[in-house]
């Protein structure tokens, strides 16, 4: 990494840290491919959803997780979305970002053979390089070999206020402490699940975005890569 930026980065934190934002910033400035990864785990479990399928029933949405035909394309809308999410030929890009999506992604994310079969197909893109990969378990399962591992960090009232402020800005009602308490209790399931659970890599570098604005997270990653 002398006088070329890393090939592979992994940006790893919990909901709302402010990943996606600083993700999607730097891969444009680096000419990366941007991949949040949880669009894929959002994908199924909206799927299931939408089919009323028992999400605790583990074989049938692991099922559902390897058969699933989820394409993520380029935006074709200037909305504020980083990517087109199109399943059946139908657009769910904002659809995934339901408060019923919000609420039982965790359980969906923390089966094995979900997380297997997901990891398969975003290891794969990965491995391409040029690419700042999203997630929760980037740094730690999929790409433990990436050449830049972040981990980005806020406390759950924070995040809660950055998701509150996303919604209310799409026009939607949100309400805050509501919220905050879904968002405490995914990371609870985050952080305990027996699979792959949330936590920095070793080796990551650990970014408290409490502390610091997106200006200020971009310019030091950017300057890491550099």
């Amino acid at each position: 990494m002398k006088n070329t930026p890393p090939s592979i980065i992994a940006l790893d934190g919990p909901a709302a840290s402010g990943k996606s934002t600083v993700g999607r910033r730097l891969a444009d400035s680096l000419g990366f491919l941007f991949f949040d990864t949880g669009i894929m785990y959002r994908a199924v479990t909206w799927i299931a959803l939408e089919h009323d399928m028992n999400l605790h029933d583990e074989t049938a949405i692991t099922e559902l997780a390897q058969n699933a035909q989820i394409d993520i394309r380029q935006p074709t809308q200037n909305d504020g979305r980083a990517c087109d999410v199109v399943i059946g030929g139908k657009d769910v890009t904002w659809d995934m970002r339901s408060g019923n999506v919000d609420a039982n992604v965790s359980v969906v994310s923390a089966y094995a053979g979900v997380r297997k079969a997901l990891s398969e197909q975003q290891r794969r893109i990965g491995m391409r390089g040029r690419v700042v990969m999203v997630g929760r378990d980037i740094g730690t399962v999929v790409l433990p070999e990436a050449d830049l591992k972040l981990y980005m960090d806020a406390s759950a009232e924070e995040r809660a206020r950055r998701r509150y402020k996303e919604i209310v800005d799409r026009g939607e009602a949100a309400d805050y402490d509501e919220i905050l308490k879904k968002m405490i209790e995914r990371d609870r399931l985050d952080s305990t699940r027996a699979v792959a659970p949330l936590r920095p890599a070793d080796d990551a570098v650990i970014l408290d975005t409490d502390t610091m604005n997106e200006e200020q997270v971009y310019t030091h990653i950017l300057e890491m890569c550099k």
